[in-house]
């Protein structure tokens, strides 16, 4: 393969990937067909089935996040809250359509595969870093209301866009959130 062929097609792919994190985000895996990606894309549609092989690989890759940053687990345990408000909630997703690629998989849960990736993404990644700061019992429930805490201040600031919280920065809210966090975990969390 040519150099410049290899280019087109890595182009080619990487469009129709951005195509897809958009109607994806918007529509979700029902409401998105192939032939409405194709088109967006300017593209045959066979062309997704030869570079993903089905739709719902296409779905896989274009919604996910990669690995959880870095710089979110390292660091004090009593800033974990704040970091990811800034690195979850506030982050630019503009390549998602506005909306964290969570938001296009729970657009996407009646599919029972999906309801599980968002489960093995949330509670092996999110929610088991806040379980590891409780101090006291259940645990688990703590850390998963606090995870629905975030997630229900990503829903509003994003999808349903609020008033407050869609103008609302990472600096308003993380004295809130911290309140709640410090409540909720146990033990004292910075809001910063």
């Amino acid at each position: 393969m040519t150099e410049a062929r290899k280019r087109d097609r890595e182009a080619t792919r990487a469009k129709l990937l951005e195509v897809a994190r958009l109607r994806f985000a918007r529509e979700g895996y029902d409401g998105t067909s192939v032939r409405d990606i194709a088109r967006d894309s300017g593209v045959d549609p066979t062309l997704i089935f030869r570079y993903f092989g089905s739709k719902k690989r296409l779905f896989d890759e274009a919604t996910a996040t990669g690995e959880v940053p870095a710089d979110l687990l390292d660091g004090p345990p009593e800033e974990l809250v704040a970091r990811m408000l800034r690195s979850v909630v506030f982050q630019d997703w503009s390549r998602y359509g506005g909306e964290h690629p969570l938001v296009a998989m729970l657009r996407s849960s009646a599919h029972e595969d999906t309801r599980q990736r968002i489960r093995e993404e949330v509670c092996g990644t999110y929610v088991k870093a806040l379980e590891e700061l409780v101090d006291g019992p259940d645990k688990e429930l703590r850390a998963e209301l606090l995870s629905a805490w975030l997630v229900g201040i990503g829903i509003l600031r994003s999808v349903v866009a609020t008033p407050a919280l869609a103008t609302a920065t990472s600096d308003d809210v993380a004295p809130y959130l911290a309140a709640v966090a410090t409540s909720l975990l146990g033990r004292p969390m910075s809001g910063s």
